[in-house]
């Protein structure tokens, strides 16, 4: 399997350039492990948009946007900035996050594809 190259950054790091735009890069100092389940939840948050865009259920729709959005304020990506967070902010910013969503996909079955 081909390995995925990474995104130009921003000489201070705190961006990544993707098509010439300019966007958030997540929060470096998030361990591997929990960073990867924040994703995982961001991406089945994402198919949940999607799938209840073909339903038109707007409800459904909504609930996942929060998901996306809860997802990526843990990451680093939205909200105050990790960079002008202490590490005890940032640690809590992503551990409540990942609390949350963890509950959440627990209250739907276990369940975080949505699809």
């Amino acid at each position: 399997m081909p390995t995925r190259s990474q995104p130009e950054r921003t000489s201070d790091g705190r961006y990544i350039v993707v098509d010439g735009r300019r966007w958030r890069a997540t929060d470096p100092d998030i361990p591997p492990e929990p960073a990867g389940r924040l994703r995982g939840h961001l991406m089945a948050a994402r198919r949940g948009v999607a799938a209840a865009r073909r339903k038109d259920d707007t409800q459904a729709e909504r609930a996942a946007r929060a998901r996306v959005h809860q997802a990526k304020v843990a990451l680093g990506e939205r909200g105050d900035p990790w960079w002008e967070q202490s590490t005890t902010e940032r640690t809590a910013r992503w551990r409540d996050g990942l609390t949350a969503l963890d509950a959440a996909a627990d209250a739907a079955g276990g369940a975080t594809d949505d699809r």
